[in-house]
């Protein structure tokens, strides 16, 4: 059985994710290893507020129960992220959460570079306000890692 763990990226309040993604996602939690990530805003670390006129909140939790919870501050996941998902000696790291095609796919680029094996669980997405169905970062998830799976291919099954 291939060792995977599952990277849930921002799954909090401040982007209202569909109750359907927090059901499906938090299923997975207690069967395979999970970490999430949560956006918080700090505008002297990354200019959401001057740069695009809006703000992520300053203090969500995450909405999923995962073992590990990491906050950022930006679109990329935080070093210790990827150091705590390199020490978990994984073949390959399943990939979810919101906002397929800028901090999921973010959460990709972070994890090649680490030396890790990305794989998008693409009905385990959503997009942004751009693109709510995630095509757009499936596509480029496709064309950078080339791993995109569904969540009933994942074992095993919750």
């Amino acid at each position: 059985m291939v060792r995977q763990a599952l990277l849930i990226i921002d799954i909090q309040p401040s982007f209202s994710p569909p109750a359907w993604l927090i059901t499906n996602v938090s299923a997975w939690v207690g069967v395979l290893p999970t970490v999430a990530t949560v956006e918080h805003h700090k505008e002297d670390c990354v200019p959401f507020g001057g740069q695009l006129g809006w703000t992520p909140g300053s203090s969500d939790d995450s909405l999923i129960a995962a073992d590990r919870v990491f906050i950022k501050h930006g679109y990329l996941p935080p070093p210790a992220s990827m150091e705590y998902l390199k020490s978990l000696q994984v073949e390959r790291v399943l990939v979810c959460g919101i906002q397929t095609e800028t901090c999921v796919l973010a959460a990709g680029f972070a994890l090649f570079d680490a030396g890790l094996q990305p794989t998008l669980v693409e009905d385990l997405t959503v997009g942004s306000s751009l693109d709510v169905s995630g095509g757009l970062g499936i596509k480029l998830w496709r064309h950078h890692f080339g791993q995109v799976i569904h969540s009933r291919d994942i074992l095993p099954v919750p």
